[in-house]
């Protein structure tokens, strides 16, 4: 055996970490020990390339710099070395590297260190290249073996003047339905991307000017894009040009910069004023969440979901990236194919939401607020619509409304359109951007009342036989309330209490609560779903505040007395609740004490293969007494429909008798002494098998009974009959 071959293989035992070392492995062959100092010499050899290569592992660009021949160094300056591995592991989207040491070959001063290396990749996952070689010399210049550097280190056709070229599969995002299958949300915009090969611009001067005022971008920017942070041999994406630009532009674009241009579809929502709080938009991400994106192949460039189903449910509506990484020849052709994956199809959803009902009941919203006296000092107002049995929203209007489309990057209302009506959305005093629905946290006034009552019967202190004299005046001590009928309603039941409303009778119960055990009537809020998120999992939320015994002084400076129960009873003091989280209470005494789960997206899928995904979600089984209950709803249903009722007058006549509508009004007092109080009303139908409930909630309106529901009169007829 030749006595270089003997050295390899007593080298490749100690490259490999083998367990035998290289005098043993010697014995092992039958063969004569190397020199000494030769072994040495190639142990050290073998050193340097290992540095080179755990220095290129570890991103220590300066370490191989310092690893290469005098001559190398001279040539290519460590900044310029740093930018070239740089820009390789960009394009690479390289994670990590590792090495397996393969052979050592050659003789004298020029060694050939041959190694297979595994690229680990955020988009492409791994790929092997196998059998390359890092070439080895003695450097004159330190009398120590040097890195002989090239490109071709990098990737052997580099060596040529090949580039690496990552192809982007970036899927299209797909589309949002409502239940019926409508379209909410698609890829139908369209802008046009520029690309401009900077080796060939047929004139410089000119092009920048002619793209500096079509991309409505300084002349000095485009300089720079073009002549610092792009290479000469790169194609460059000078920008995006809207339709109507590109169609006046193209012709000068491509004749004084060779450009060529690419159609990107961009999201377009055919409704946009229909659902923005729901559906949400699109925009580019905040730096924080910059690393996520790119861990899974996408980059700061990328559209995301920034609001609604849009920012909750992103991963599924953009899939995942996937892609072609190839060595391309300086002429364009494709020397080899490094690895490639496909994408991920992302899949479309459909909402619970139906669009018609939707429509209807914004409708219904802005004609109230354009021909009602109210309206004056009403900034806002929310309504939603729930599915009793399985949690799914039918509808959900936050007033005031705006167009997702204005908050798109590509806005298919026009940049200038765009930027105009979203400076008039942000100077909105009434801050249509927030969610009244789920971010609204108002006090509840008297529809907190069913809740007084669940837990007036549940712990026994009220029953079906009480009685209590409705004087219309509450007093204890010093403390004097009133009725909001002067002179009262006389002796009230549970069920009569609930239909008239009678403040009193609430008091009285708050304070008999309290005087049992302070913790039960804020106990049985928590149960059913107040002060804490509903789980609605697309859309941010309010947690509200229910006052307890050890939190009331930290929010008050006061401890915790009879009175902050009184208040709580009929929904005033520090309690504070969402318009969904209400309702979702009074689903759950509609349909057995089940506190569900809200769902805004029913389904999702390609084409018709479709995933069910809002399920029945059970989040408390309060375990409510159904004869408790049925008392409460008896009550529930004669506001509408007894002469007394406090919301009978406007029921009066209504084809809805007929199918039965049980609700509670509320009139909720907001601070400041001028101020109109919060108008609610709740309601759910039909009477003997509940389906749906539904809640309107309008800010400083007055009122319940005079607003809110007259308001929700006019949704459920249209929801059960049609428009008239």
């Amino acid at each position: 055996m030749p006595r270089l071959a003997i050295i390899i293989i007593i080298l490749l035992f100690s490259l490999s970490a083998c367990a035998s070392t290289g005098e043993e492995a010697a014995i092992q062959l039958g063969t004569a020990a190397p020199n000494p100092a030769e072994l040495a010499d190639l142990e050290a050899a073998g050193q340097v390339a290992r540095r080179f290569l755990d220095a290129w592992a570890a991103r220590d660009f300066a370490e191989m710099h310092g690893l290469l021949t005098f001559r190398n160094r001279e040539l290519t300056p460590l900044e310029e070395f740093r930018a070239i591995y740089d820009n390789a592991q960009t394009r690479l989207r390289l994670e990590s590297l590792e090495y397996t040491p393969t052979n050592l070959t050659g003789e004298g001063r020029v060694l050939a260190f041959q190694y297979d290396i595994t690229f680990h990749t955020r988009v492409l996952g791994s790929f092997v290249d196998p059998r390359r070689t890092l070439h080895l010399v003695i450097d004159p210049q330190v009398g120590a073996w040097r890195v002989a550097w090239s490109p071709a280190d990098i990737f052997q056709e580099m060596g040529e003047g090949a580039r690496i070229v990552f192809e982007a599969q970036t899927p299209s995002r797909a589309n949002i339905y409502d239940r019926a299958g409508d379209v909410l949300a698609d890829q139908n915009g369209r802008m046009v991307r520029v690309l401009v090969d900077n080796g060939r611009i047929p004139d410089s001067d000119v092009c920048f000017q002619i793209l500096a005022e079509a991309l409505e971008t300084p002349p000095e920017e485009i300089n720079d894009l073009f002549n610092v942070r792009s290479r000469p041999d790169w194609i460059v994406d000078a920008g995006l040009l809207e339709p109507n630009t590109f169609i006046k532009n193209n012709d000068l674009i491509k004749a004084y910069c060779g450009a060529e241009f690419r159609q990107l579809p961009t999201r377009r929502y055919a409704q946009g004023s229909l659902l923005p709080h729901v559906v949400g938009h699109v925009g580019y991400p905040d730096a924080e969440q910059i690393p996520a994106l790119e861990a899974v192949g996408f980059n700061a460039e990328t559209i995301i979901g920034k609001g609604g189903v849009e920012a909750g449910m992103n991963d599924t509506l953009a899939g995942r990236p996937g892609g072609r990484l190839s060595l391309i020849a300086p002429d364009g052709r494709r020397l080899r194919v490094l690895s490639e994956v496909r994408s991920q199809v992302p899949e479309s959803l459909w909402l619970t939401i139906d669009a018609d009902l939707q429509a209807e009941v914004a409708r219904l919203l802005a004609e109230a607020y354009a021909n009602s006296a109210w309206a004056e000092n009403s900034e806002g107002a929310a309504v939603v619509i729930m599915d009793v049995n399985n949690g799914e929203i039918l509808a959900m209007v936050s007033f005031p409304i705006y167009d997702s489309n204005v908050l798109n990057p590509f806005p298919a209302v026009g940049r200038a359109q765009a930027e105009e009506a979203l400076k008039a959305i942000v100077e909105d005093e009434r801050k249509p951007l927030i969610n009244r629905a789920t971010q609204g946290a108002y006090s509840t006034g008297s529809v907190m009342k069913g809740l007084t009552t669940v837990a007036a019967l549940e712990s026994g202190i009220y029953d079906e036989a009480t009685r209590y004299n409705c004087t219309g005046v509450w007093t204890y001590g010093r403390d004097v309330r009133y009725d909001w009928l002067r002179g009262g309603h006389g002796i009230m039941s549970v069920q009569t209490g609930i239909t008239n409303s009678c403040n009193p009778f609430f008091y009285q119960a708050g304070f008999q609560l309290n005087a049992k055990d302070p913790w039960l009537l804020p106990s049985f809020a928590r149960l059913l779903g107040l002060g804490q998120p509903t789980g609605i999992s697309t859309l941010p939320e309010e947690a509200g505040n229910v006052p307890t015994p050890d939190n009331v002084e930290r929010i008050t400076g006061l401890p915790w007395s009879y009175s902050h129960a009184v208040n709580l009873s009929i929904g005033q003091g520090e309690v504070q609740a969402s318009p969904l989280q209400m309702l979702r209470l009074y689903a759950a005494i509609a349909n057995g004490g089940y506190v569900l789960r809200p769902h805004l997206v029913r389904e999702r899928g390609i084409l018709d293969q479709r995933t069910r995904v809002a399920q029945r979600d059970v989040m408390v089984d309060a375990q409510l007494d159904p004869a408790n209950l049925a008392l409460i709803r008896r009550g529930m249903c004669d506001v509408v429909n007894s002469p007394t009722g406090t919301a009978a007058h406007q029921f009066y006549r209504s084809p809805l008798l007929d199918v039965g509508v049980c609700g509670k009004t509320g009139t909720a007092q907001v601070p400041g002494e001028d101020d109109p109080p919060h108008s609610w009303f709740i309601a759910y139908a039909p009477a003997k098998a509940p389906q749906i409930a539904i809640v309107a909630m309008v800010e400083n309106a007055g009122e319940g009974s005079a607003v809110a529901a007259p308001l929700t009169r006019d949704i459920l007829e249209y929801y059960y009959f049609g428009k008239n």
